[in-house]
């Protein structure tokens, strides 16, 4: 990939950084002029779609012939259950197109100029593996490998979306995001920026991030129409979250150097989870593999656009 200009103890400990209500959802939510009402209701309708059809399950799963770890969350929200982690379902105008999934706040640490650091701008961001700090910095972060494939398709027209950027991050595995959060503010590591390919997938290789006390285990990204627009986060068209279930969770927390993981997620769930709670099945991953060769979390992705 050719390089181009744009390139976990969490201070006082690690409450819900990206959703207290003092700060990250608050803050974000009137920042978008409080539309978590529309949110909301557009989530509820789409629990009801879901179970309209899953003709986009099998884009995700391509390539997977190892067991799906996805399952039946115990602590998963009403109608959630055994989800496969695709955009399952179906729009007003097409019972064929797939849910457009929701929309969510970027939290507090997301690295895009919208909160302090940005490494959009960075030479360098442009990357498939992004467990190791780039542009200047040096450290690599350590965990269960983790490979991140999204699938972007269009939720009016159905076709995929090839070319479309997505910029992704997520915590390491002590729940420390690079950048931000205290240990760990010299790192830049796990973030990256990739663009779709003609099929309208990419991937990130990344590491299993930890469960840090009040939020789910989960993955942050936006989208951007091109690389080029992925440059500034005002071209952003969406911004959502990947959630990952618990029978992948419990696997990798099982492993050294997850233990506050698993104290964490004892104490959460999709149901209350701010960010999940009000639905999660078009955000829950299909995760096949094992901790000895790695992880695979796939998810199908519908935004607006053609």
């Amino acid at each position: 990939m050719s390089q181009r200009p744009i390139s976990l103890v969490v201070p006082a400990h690690h409450h819900d950084d990206d959703h207290d209500d003092h700060g990250g959802l608050h803050r974000d939510l009137l920042a978008t002029g409080g539309t978590m009402g529309r949110r909301r209701a557009l989530r509820m309708a789409a629990k009801w779609s879901a179970g309209l059809g899953a003709s986009l399950g099998a884009l995700s799963l391509l390539g997977c012939a190892t067991s799906d770890l996805t399952g039946t969350d115990a602590g998963s929200s009403t109608g959630t259950g055994a989800s496969t982690g695709t955009s399952a379902g179906s729009t007003s105008t097409s019972a064929a197109c797939p849910t457009k999934i929701p929309e969510e706040t970027a939290g507090p640490y997301p690295g895009d100029s919208s909160n302090g650091p940005n490494v959009l701008n960075l030479t360098g961001v442009v990357r498939q593996d992004i467990r190791s700090s780039f542009a200047g910095l040096s450290g690599t972060a350590a965990g269960i490998p983790l490979t991140i494939e999204l699938t972007l398709v269009s939720a009016s027209t159905c076709e995929v979306l090839a070319n479309r950027a997505v910029y992704l991050w997520h915590c390491d595995r002590a729940g420390l995001y690079s950048l931000y959060s205290a240990g760990a503010t010299n790192q830049n590591y796990l973030r990256g920026v990739q663009a779709a390919d003609a099929s309208g997938k990419l991937t990130f290789q990344s590491i299993f991030p930890g469960c840090y006390a009040g939020r789910w285990p989960h993955v942050h990204f936006e989208i951007y129409p091109s690389l080029t627009a992925a440059t500034s986060v005002r071209n952003k068209v969406a911004t959502s979250q990947l959630a990952l279930p618990k029978a992948a969770c419990d696997l990798a927390y099982a492993t050294s150097g997850y233990e506050s993981s698993v104290r964490n997620l004892a104490g959460i769930s999709l149901a209350s989870d701010n960010v999940f709670s009000d639905g999660a099945q078009l955000q829950i991953a299909t995760v096949t593999g094992d901790v000895t060769n790695g992880l695979k979390a796939a998810l199908t992705v519908a935004v607006n656009g053609a």
